[in-house]
């Protein structure tokens, strides 16, 4: 699935031609030159030597968005797990009996996804925006490319589609529903907060808020075996009113547990 991101996005010239043209042709946009930016223009996708970059013209100083997994706060996650791994480990019912087929229906840059690939659990990626789909693509290539056996085997347990999430759930085939589905809807931007990092607000600005997420959860909880868990930040309301089953509860965050069935063991 391809959206129309021509008229904001272009992918950039830089010296990595095949790709550069690939990935334009991907995504049906533009492929310019630095000394030749057309007019309009918000965000610009560049090859660097350390991978994909996306780079927000509008704040040429804050720092461009890439996606790793190989080093940073991933390489951290699967070295030493940690509080966030605990939370969401309760949260989906992760245990050494339990190793859920999950459904992340809001990937994003993959972060959570990773956490639960790192745990043990087979991860579907879903990603609607094409931008951040590219993004996370090329992520998971390079950290194939560097052939970690220990990265080889939780990057195999992740999935990657382009789609948008309720739209894939409708027609996904009764025995081939999630054992758990994720959710982490994107919410409105509290703009005077000063505890929204720049790197959010620059992801804010290009991914939106998601305005179906109450769809989402409705259709969600119709097809998840087990449960349904979605991610919000602490003090926020439930997702259209719909109250959860239980709650795990962290310092900025919880996650709320719809759940439709007992998790075996």
């Amino acid at each position: 699935m391809v959206a129309d991101i021509s008229a904001y996005v272009a992918v950039l010239s830089c010296g990595f031609a095949d790709r550069e043209r690939a990935l334009a042709q991907r995504l049906q946009t533009q492929l310019v030159n630095p000394s030749d930016l057309p007019s309009g223009l918000s965000y610009l996708l560049a090859y660097g030597e350390e991978g994909l970059e996306l780079i927000n013209l509008a704040a040429p100083k804050t720092r461009p968005i890439r996606v790793d997994f190989a080093t940073g706060k991933a390489q951290h996650r699967r070295l030493y797990g940690g509080g966030q791994g605990q939370m969401i480990a309760k949260a989906v019912g992760v245990s050494s009996r339990f190793k859920p087929k999950l459904l992340d229906c809001t990937a994003g840059m993959g972060g959570d996804g990773f956490v639960l690939a790192c745990l043990g659990c087979s991860v579907t990626l879903l990603e609607r925006n094409p931008v951040v789909h590219a993004l996370l693509a090329d992520g998971l290539a390079r950290a194939a490319a560097l052939g970690e056996p220990e990265l080889d085997d939780i990057t195999g347990r992740l999935r990657l589609i382009n789609d948008d999430a309720i739209g894939y759930l409708q027609t996904l085939p009764g025995d081939q529903t999630a054992d758990v589905i994720y959710l982490d809807p994107m919410f409105p931007e509290r703009k005077k907060s000063a505890a929204v990092k720049k790197e959010m607000q620059f992801f804010h600005s290009l991914v939106g808020a998601d305005l179906d997420q109450t769809e989402l959860l409705m259709v969600a909880r119709s097809k998840a075996v087990y449960r349904v868990v979605v991610k919000r930040p602490r003090l926020a309301e439930a997702i259209g009113e719909q109250q959860p089953s239980f709650q795990v509860v962290g310092k900025t965050s919880r996650y709320d547990i719809y759940v439709n069935k007992k998790i075996p063991g």
